[in-house]
């Protein structure tokens, strides 16, 4: 089970929002690369990096923050996310070291781009699946759409994604404990490692998903409770890997 912090990212800033409401921040930091070290000294074996302001206008709007930490951690494995809606931004941010891209919003809208980023970045792409009662959303989780996640998912595991970023936009940023269970059946629905993210809130949040490991989930992002105090990093993973294995999926 890997434990993958999470950086927010908004107007350069590491901050965190309740259900994805832009005008529902918290920030934690004016340093997202002091941030970033912070994470690593504790023990991250990954970094999940999201691009608030990308994912809202579309296009990248934090780069540079980005490309900081991925020069100041060459050898660490770091996937990005928000407003990756081209193949020239995905290159872009793979070139300056980043490992993994995710598509979000483009990736339900046009599945194709999955399909046509994956024969050019094999190994190098991540779909993130955000729903609300089984539905996908977009644009910054400000839409609801008609598609069901595990339809999406199995598409999107054709096209040859490396794995699944499944967040349940309801528990997200809510210190309310994840959706075990309808991670469990999204895992369950496919053969490509599921990553959860939202709700994440303390130890049993993290015992409960080692619990369903096998059934093929294979980390989780975790932010407001490492924000705030509710889980401690280096226990965590340390725990985990006693537990549930040691989450070396996904490394260089």
């Amino acid at each position: 089970m890997l434990l993958i912090p999470a950086i927010d990212l908004k107007e350069g800033k590491c901050v965190r929002l309740k259900q994805g409401r832009m005008e529902d921040d918290t920030v934690f930091s004016d340093d997202p690369v002091a941030m970033a070290e912070r994470w690593v000294d504790a023990g991250a074996r990954r970094l999940h990096l999201v691009d608030l302001d990308g994912a809202f206008a579309g296009t990248p709007k934090n780069r540079r923050v980005i490309r900081d930490i991925a020069e100041r951690f060459p050898d660490l494995p770091i996937q990005v996310g928000g407003g990756i809606r081209d193949e020239a931004t995905a290159e872009s941010y793979l070139e300056a070291g980043v490992s993994f891209v995710i598509v979000g919003t483009k990736a339900v809208s046009e599945p194709h781009f999955v399909s046509d980023l994956c024969l050019s970045f094999p190994g190098h792409v991540i779909v993130g699946l955000d729903a609300r009662d089984g539905k996908v959303a977009v644009d910054g989780w400000s839409k609801l759409s008609n598609h069901d996640v595990i339809d999406m998912a199995r598409l999107f595991e054709r096209d040859g994604v490396a794995a699944i970023i499944y967040t349940d936009i309801s528990r997200d940023g809510m210190m309310q404990g994840v959706n075990v269970e309808s991670t469990v059946r999204l895992a369950q629905a496919v053969n490509i490692p599921i990553i959860a993210s939202g709700g994440v809130s303390g130890m049993e949040d993290i015992r409960r998903l080692c619990e369903v490991s096998e059934e093929g989930v294979y980390g989780a992002v975790i932010g407001r409770a490492l924000y705030e105090g509710g889980i401690d990093l280096a226990q965590a993973q340390s725990w985990a890997d006693a537990n549930c294995g040691a989450g070396v999926w996904g490394t260089r």
